[in-house]
């Protein structure tokens, strides 16, 4: 019979983009079931208020600050995280971006600039912390993606080449990691309630909807809480040794009673 590494009794994770929406959710999820969690993003004020609310509810918590789009703060705040709570076990890659611009619209340093956040900002932590995960020979590394890798979207171009090519980097990784006792898992969310798009001009969100209602992309209201997708990376990270749950797609029910 193979050999798979138990889960050890403390198993610190990281968490991208915890100052809110799937971030945090996700983030409050991990240390309500135990684990110590670091929280990072942009914005250390939220962080530092998530952390200290997560340790009045007896968890254990550090917000620290991280910008995907700098790579001397992505390798500080790995060695940081670390430092403040021992070897990281989890790492959740949920931060991410979206602006309503078309292809040929985008300026390209935009462009850019959510490529960095998106995906290279994500493998250069994965890159600082996954090397002692594989020494160890026991890990969990999630990617939060999005359903644009299966349902195109329009008028989200940096967006949707950046989740493209994150699920690529997450494929590639579950097979060079395969037997090292590190599992690479993705989520892929639908719609969600999150603070995405709330900073769209509302003449931009009409014009956005209606482009995708021709497309047949807006089949009906629905849509996911953060709780929802927190939810769904804790069924990956909590996966029993021996089971690699690769990707799971989570979409939100349609109301009942039928769609208008």
């Amino acid at each position: 019979m193979p050999k798979y590494p138990p889960h050890p009794g403390r198993r610190a994770a990281v968490v991208t983009g915890a100052s809110s929406g799937i971030g945090l959710a996700t983030a409050q999820a991990l240390a309500e079931a135990g684990h110590p969690v670091v929280l990072g993003a942009r914005r250390l004020d939220r962080l530092e208020s998530a952390a200290a609310e997560i340790r009045g509810a007896g968890g254990e918590a550090v917000g620290l600050a991280l910008d995907l789009t700098d790579d001397l703060s992505i390798d500080e705040f790995a060695a940081a995280a670390e430092a403040e709570l021992g070897p990281i076990e989890v790492v959740i890659s949920s931060a991410g971006e979206v602006f309503p611009v078309a292809t040929l619209d985008v300026d390209p340093d935009d462009f850019t600039q959510q490529v960095q956040l998106n995906l290279l900002g994500a493998h250069r932590l994965v890159r600082a912390l996954g090397p002692a995960m594989v020494e160890r020979q026991r890990g969990d590394i999630v990617f939060v993606t999005s359903d644009v890798v299966r349902l195109l979207r329009p008028s989200m171009a940096s967006y949707v080449a950046s989740k493209h090519a994150l699920e690529g980097l997450a494929r590639a990784m579950q097979m060079e990691l395969e037997g090292t006792g590190v599992r690479v898992g993705i989520v892929r969310p639908g719609p969600s309630s999150t603070e995405q798009g709330l900073s769209w001009d509302p003449a931009i969100v009409d014009e956005v909807l209606a482009e995708w209602g021709r497309w047949g992309l807006m089949r009906h209201p629905g849509i996911l809480r953060a709780a929802d997708v927190a939810a769904t990376v804790m069924t990956v990270v909590s996966a029993p040794r021996g089971t690699h749950l690769t990707l799971i797609e989570v979409e939100p029910e349609a109301p009942i009673g039928g769609i208008e």
